[in-house]
């Protein structure tokens, strides 16, 4: 699990509420820094800020889709503003959207879901977007 967003406190709640979940988590500060660490980290589903400084979580998005290493990892948007204005543009790019504030509840079923074993391959976690991973 890979959680991108530049407000510390926000990334340490997400953090939290995930590993008491059994989610084992790595955080990145904006989209220059989840594209330093997707690679290495692999992990099952990144959740993006949408307001972030170097890179954005939608263009951060954009990047993740258009390489075919990461193209079919589960992306989330957790942002501000409500999923009417918003979500539907978010979801053009991601596979989920989740406004802030947030219950920690819903941010756990949201990641549960994205992070769901393929059950065509029985391929699931990092393994299905490890290098040379096939799947």
């Amino acid at each position: 699990m890979l959680v991108v967003d530049d407000n510390r406190v926000i990334r340490q709640l997400i953090r939290v509420n995930l590993e008491l979940e059994g989610f084992e988590v790595v955080t990145a500060a904006d989209g220059v820094e989840c594209l330093e660490v997707v690679h290495e980290v692999a992990p099952d589903v990144v959740t993006l800020d949408v307001m972030m400084p170097r890179l954005d979580g939608l263009r951060t998005a954009a990047v993740l889709r258009a390489d075919p290493r990461t193209r079919d990892l589960p992306l989330a948007i957790i942002s501000a503003g409500p999923q009417a204005e918003s979500g539907a543009r978010h979801t053009s790019v991601a596979d989920a959207y989740l406004a802030k504030p947030f219950e920690p509840a819903e941010l756990v079923r949201l990641v549960r879901r994205l992070a769901r074993v393929d059950r065509r391959t029985g391929i699931g976690g990092a393994a299905r977007y490890a290098p040379g991973a096939r799947g």
